[in-house]
């Protein structure tokens, strides 16, 4: 039996900042025409926690970082470029 590799995301934001909104929105269609029912995201809003950005090295936002699979991989945007972020983590449409 194959077993089910699921992903694991923290996207760090910036409140309501456009780009902060609409990186939501691409990694909520993302997640949904790629992995769906087989990922987890943790949204951080650095406004609310801002040490998290220096223990995390986060210096711009938004900023998704796959957390699992190994290796960690970061973008940094509005995530509206799917392509390169689709290639990078080897995904097909579901």
């Amino acid at each position: 039996m194959k077993q089910v590799q699921v992903f694991s995301f923290r996207l760090y934001i910036s409140g309501s900042a456009p780009n902060s909104l609409l990186a939501k929105a691409n990694l909520a269609t993302l997640c949904s025409g790629y992995l769906a029912g087989c990922h987890q995201v943790e949204i951080i809003d650095l406004l609310q926690e801002p040490e998290r950005a220096l223990a995390d090295g986060v210096y711009m936002t938004p900023t998704l970082v796959k957390i699992a699979p190994l290796p960690e991989v970061r973008f940094v945007g509005s995530l509206s470029n799917s392509a390169p972020i689709v290639a990078t983590l080897g995904l097909k449409s579901t």
